[in-house]
């Protein structure tokens, strides 16, 4: 990691960590039980001023491991139908490993040390991501264990909006409710926001961080 904070590395806006924005569609709310259906991934990168923007992105519809639960409620308000062969579904472990993959390779461009979930209502994400992992036995999961950068926490405090779109529309971002609650668009729109944020605390003076006055 650089000796110099101040700067536009990636690895020394976030103290090391390589933020990935996810988003995740399932057939209920228990992470344990219920079935992870879709799932997206999009990285970031920063310039040499220190600007955030989306970089690369993964998306995988995913087929219900054995046993899950297939909540009806859920999949009436995302509209999946999980046995449709059309959907080109793959494997808990396939759709990770390639998203850790990806992941990885970022965190060693980038010099961090460690991914962290960037995700709207973060904890539910998060929770399906790692019960999917732990199911799939991906032993080298590059994401933190519980920490999460959360931007319905970050947009109530930057913009005074909690729902995603309402976010979105007060950043001043487009925002297709007809393409909500598809993981891609989302996570695409998630992206944008953290991105907003961030940047939007950078011409604020937020960042870099302005040094002390020396001492009288």
């Amino acid at each position: 990691m650089s000796d110099t904070p101040q700067l536009a590395g990636l690895c020394d806006r976030f103290r090391g960590f390589y933020p990935v924005v996810i988003d995740v569609e399932t057939a209920g709310f228990n992470a344990k039980t219920d079935a992870l259906l879709e799932i997206a991934a999009v990285t970031l990168k920063m310039d040499e001023e220190g600007w955030l923007s989306p970089d690369e992105t993964l998306h995988f519809h995913v087929e219900p491991f054995e046993g899950a639960i297939l909540q009806p409620e859920a999949l009436a308000f995302n509209g999946i139908d999980p046995h449709n062969p059309l959907r080109g579904a793959v494997s808990e472990y396939e759709a990770l490993h390639a998203i850790f993959k990806m992941v990885r390779k970022g965190m060693k461009e980038s010099d961090c040390n460690r991914a962290i979930m960037v995700a709207h209502n973060a904890t539910f994400d998060h929770s399906f991501m790692m019960a999917a992992a732990q199911r799939a036995s991906l032993k080298r999961n590059p994401f933190h264990p519980f920490v999460t950068f959360d931007t319905a926490a970050l947009s109530g405090l930057a913009l005074g909006q909690t729902v995603l779109a309402k976010a979105c529309a007060a950043a001043g971002l487009a925002f297709d409710t007809a393409q909500a609650h598809s993981a891609l668009y989302d996570t695409e729109q998630t992206a944008l926001l953290f991105c907003e944020i961030v940047n939007r605390w950078k011409r604020l003076g937020g960042w870099p961080v302005p040094a002390p006055e020396p001492a009288a």
